[in-house]
């Protein structure tokens, strides 16, 4: 039996380079070195198709429109069948599509005559057993270009001989430790030890200074309505000023101040307990621990009403929470209470209030006696956290509300001394930032260019008024101020 095998197969093995040889006559030559396509790209590829024989086409003749629906369901179905893993064979599938005249021009196979409504009958029967294959034949049957389907297959002419030879179609990256064994170079090692450079910020201006430019041109109209809008709501209500608590954008701001504008001109009466007060737009209604009046964003104008109407009981309590401050204050030797907004987690005064009384309560329980005035012109800042009291680099103590009384005394009085030296480098720094604010406001900011080039400078910190840190560019002040050493003789103070 195996000796009739040999022989028959040296009896016909010279057909081999004869099939070969028809192949290659038959075929496209780039189709002999592609690679299968993928579902995603047989799809791009029968996009002509597609657009030919699509039914929404053929609104206005049901009959056509019929006949390519169903084509196009059974051609569904042979193309999913052909992307399953082991599937050998499928059966023979026959279909017909109605195409426009002038895109079935010179069909092979299988044509009637044009119909009465312009459209030419196209039929053919697939039997392919591959996407390539089957994408080429449909295109051919319907006389359409295939071109673009050399496009598609990229290995056609970019690696042809690499899959010829089986060298892989991208760069093989290897595990360090097959380096480490073969004694090879690792090519990706000295990028490793490359310095990065990083972003300056005269970098970065230049690579964001004309969008920036261009989308501060196109607010302008937004932030003109935006100050109209404050303005005239700041004198009807007599306001002090109006915030955000959140970095909102223009148009969001905008809609916010219309929102309370229209509440005022339907119920004047009570926004009118807000005179004096600021407006901060934020996520809840109340009022803050500063005292100023708060309103959600998701609120509407019936909770709105709502909280202007109880503003005096919120005075009340304003009233009730100083006199706490000051019954602290003379319990810790003169310490001043203080609320510093930017440093602490943002509370309303219903809630401040409440830490403050257990806090005095704890004092008034604990009866350990501080000496009068000991620390006078001091500050601390009371907070709900669990931890151990510190001194903070502003100067001021941050204490928590279940402090032990006598260690809290004891820690304070130790590091008094500290804490005044970090409140006098901290009012050093608000004056420099304070002339820093004064000078970007003149036209001389605007006259002298060469602050761009000092952007390696912008990183020292500085304080603002309000106690919280913030970028200042203290070296570009040294310099206008004539204390840079690098600029020489300097500049005239401001």
């Amino acid at each position: 039996m195996l000796g009739s095998w040999r022989a028959y197969s040296e009896m016909f093995c010279h057909l081999r380079p004869l099939r070969r040889f028809c192949l290659k006559k038959i075929l496209p030559p780039w189709l002999h070195c592609s690679r299968a396509l993928s579902g995603a790209e047989a799809v791009n590829a029968l996009r002509p198709f597609y657009f030919a024989v699509h039914p929404d086409f053929f609104g206005q003749y049901p009959r056509e429109r019929e006949v390519n629906e169903n084509s196009l369901k059974r051609l569904s179905v042979y193309l999913e069948n052909l992307q399953k893993p082991g599937l050998k064979s499928l059966k023979p599938t026959q279909l017909t599509f109605y195409i426009r005249e002038k895109t079935a021009q010179n069909c092979p196979e299988g044509q009637e005559s044009i119909s009465a409504s312009g459209f030419r009958a196209v039929r053919f029967t697939l039997h392919t057993s591959d996407l390539l294959s089957t994408v080429l034949y449909i295109l051919n049957s319907c006389s359409l270009s295939v071109e673009h389907v050399q496009s598609l297959n990229t290995s056609v002419h970019s690696q042809p001989l690499k899959e010829a030879t089986g060298m892989p179609d991208r760069p093989i990256k290897w595990h360090r430790s097959y380096y480490s064994f073969t004694g090879f170079k690792d090519p990706d090692e000295d990028l490793e030890h490359v310095p990065k450079v990083g972003t300056t910020l005269t970098s970065w201006l230049g690579i964001n200074g004309k969008n920036a430019v261009k989308k501060l041109k196109n607010s302008l109209p937004l932030r003109k309505e935006l100050d109209r809008l404050k303005n005239e709501l700041s004198e009807l209500l007599q306001l002090s000023d109006i915030r955000w608590q959140r970095g909102w954008g223009v148009a969001h701001r905008c809609s916010q101040l219309h929102s309370l504008s229209r509440l005022a001109q339907q119920n004047l009466e009570p926004l009118q307990n807000a005179k004096g007060c600021t407006i901060v737009f934020t996520d809840r209604s109340g009022m803050s621990a500063l005292g100023h009046v708060m309103l959600g964003t998701m609120d509407v104008h019936h909770h709105w009403t709502r909280l202007f109407e109880s503003l005096p009981s919120y005075f009340d309590l304003q009233r009730r929470m100083s006199a706490l401050e000051d019954q602290i204050s003379s319990l810790l030797g003169g310490i001043q209470v203080v609320y510093i907004e930017e440093l602490q987690p943002a509370l309303t005064l219903d809630e401040y209030y409440c830490l403050l009384d257990v806090f005095c309560s704890q004092l008034l329980r604990s009866r350990v006696p501080a000496p009068p005035h000991s620390l006078r012109g001091l500050q601390m800042v009371l907070s709900s956290d669990r931890y151990s009291p510190s001194l903070h680099e502003l100067g001021h103590f941050n204490v928590p509300a279940l402090s032990d009384p006598a260690s809290l005394q004891s820690f304070m009085r130790a590091k008094a001394q500290q804490a005044r030296e970090n409140m006098t480098r901290r009012e050093t720094l608000q004056q420099r930032s304070s002339l820093w604010r004064s000078y970007i406001k003149s036209p001389a900011f605007l006259a002298d260019r060469w602050w761009i080039a000092a952007g390696d400078f912008w990183s020292s910190r500085c304080l603002t008024s309000t106690g919280c840190t913030s970028v200042c560019h203290t070296s570009i002040l040294s310099c206008k101020m004539g204390t840079c050493a690098s600029r020489g003789t300097g500049r005239e103070k401001l």
